[in-house]
């Protein structure tokens, strides 16, 4: 959805940030408890290559995106919050 033209609009109108939170915290949390055997830094570069490509790609004119540093930047917070809290939730149990 991050490449469409016209992207579908979600339940309660989220902001534009909170969109790329979401979606970079379900996949740091998903990365960090799938790949359990990977680094935290592997992730999170491997989800920061991920989410700059995102926004290099957005910059395409003919998509009529917005590519935003502060967007890449709501991503990589997001994602290593998520990867934090699942990791340290792995480590206790």
């Amino acid at each position: 959805m991050a490449l469409l033209p016209k992207p579908p609009s979600l339940p309660g109108n989220p902001g534009d940030k909170i969109q790329h939170m979401m979606a970079f915290a379900t996949l740091g949390a998903l990365a960090a408890a799938g790949w359990r055997g990977q680094s935290w830094w592997r992730i999170f570069a491997a989800l920061a290559a991920f989410g700059g490509f995102i926004e290099i790609t957005q910059a395409i004119p003919a998509l009529q995106r917005d590519s935003q540093l502060l967007d890449w930047v709501a991503d990589m917070a997001a994602a290593i919050a998520a990867i934090w809290v699942v990791r340290w939730i792995l480590a206790r149990g």
